[in-house]
């Protein structure tokens, strides 16, 4: 325990108002990147402007924040770490892919140790393997392989997201995407809690043939997905918050329906080359903001394509952010460093801050209210 306590102190030193050391963390990051090469397109009626894409996305209000994860680990070893040298990387934050895969802040096993948010929520969406959550309320679960899990950090919550490799005979490949959801003023110090949405549970179809869609979030095409947390800003339907996950095949054409006018709706192309937005072109690894109240003609060429979509009504609130927080004030920032400081915003209750689970265990929920769900 003393290199853990040692390392988490230097952790905590990151932690200070001023400091840059979480700006290239993609779960901690600082909203203000650099700008990525954009280009607006004035003379397209639904398009409104193309920018590339880089490690973070840009997001529009009501979203703070997404990352696109893919690492194609090795064989696990016994502790569920990788079966493989960890010479030449920068263990405790390693974010440069080396042979395929990361170990971020992990040092033992890839992911992110306990650390703290406060003033959103964020929607992990676990596309290939698993991640092991626990946290300072004593929430704990395992999820992956479609699943989604919704944490609302609300008044502060501790959390680690670890990456148990628990294939010791073959390769343990992981991707996930990771959507951070702002919280609006009155919500920002809600009761702290996740949901979990599992992958059985979320509308997986074909809107037509060759058309494959995950209703991850809102509803399109007729399909809904589970409901929101009740303090989200999803929850409410005239939000038309909606996170939505397409697969198209190579030739296909297909239309995407209008919502409401006034909502933020974005399309990002993250694999694939040949999409073309009514009739525009889009360059692979590109966002697309679009009209809400257009009717968007899809069509792929030769390689199809897979994007993702995050739309919602915006917030429409000042947004002062740093490291794990988002509030709406700087000084209602400082309160949350010097809270977190204080209390640890209840505690670590686990033996260890890369917190991983037996490696026999399926997918599992433990929730604070002590109630428990479990998926094979």
């Amino acid at each position: 325990m003393g290199t853990e306590n040692n390392n988490r102190r230097k952790f905590l030193s990151k932690l200070a108002l001023g400091s840059t050391a979480l700006a290239t963390a993609p779960l901690f990051a600082a909203f203000g990147s650099k700008k990525q090469d954009s280009t607006t397109t004035k003379d397209m009626k639904a398009i409104k402007k193309i920018r590339a894409l880089g490690f973070q996305w840009e997001t529009l209000d009501p979203f703070l924040f997404c990352v696109h994860h893919e690492d194609f680990y090795p064989k696990g070893n016994e502790e569920m770490g990788p079966q493989a040298s960890l010479e030449g990387r920068q263990i405790g934050s390693d974010f440069h892919i080396k042979d395929g895969w990361r170990m971020y802040h992990g040092e033992k096993i890839p992911g992110f140790p306990g650390h703290p948010h406060r003033g959103f929520e964020t929607l992990t969406v676990v596309r290939k393997g698993l991640v092991d959550h626990a946290d300072s309320a004593g929430g704990a679960g395992r999820y992956g392989n479609g699943d989604l899990q919704w944490m609302t950090a609300g008044r502060g919550l501790m959390h680690s997201e670890m990456f148990p490799l628990l294939n010791k005979d073959k390769e343990n490949p992981l991707e996930l995407f990771q959507i951070w959801l702002n919280l609006p003023a009155t919500k920002k110090m809600a009761d702290p809690a996740y949901k979990m949405f599992w992958s059985e549970d979320i509308p997986h179809f074909s809107a037509q043939s060759g058309v494959h869609v995950e209703v991850l979030v809102g509803e399109l095409f007729g399909k809904k997905s589970p409901t929101p947390p009740k303090d989200s800003w999803a929850y409410i339907p005239e939000n038309h918050v909606g996170v939505y996950n397409f697969k198209v095949d190579a030739g296909t054409q297909f239309a995407i329906p209008a919502t409401a006018d006034g909502v933020n709706r974005t399309i990002y192309f993250y694999e694939g080359k040949n999409l073309f937005i009514d009739g525009q072109s889009i360059p692979e690894y590109h966002a697309v903001d679009v009209d809400s109240s257009a009717e968007l003609a899809i069509e792929v060429g030769v390689d199809g394509a897979k994007f993702l979509i995050l739309q919602g009504r915006p917030i429409n609130e000042p947004v002062v952010q740093h490291g794990p927080f988002v509030m709406n004030t700087r000084q209602e920032i400082q309160q949350a460093f010097n809270e977190y400081q204080r209390t640890h915003f209840g505690g670590w209750p686990w033996e260890r801050y890369d917190k991983v689970h037996d490696r026999s265990l399926g997918r599992f929920a433990k929730y604070v209210d002590g109630t428990e769900e479990k998926r094979s």
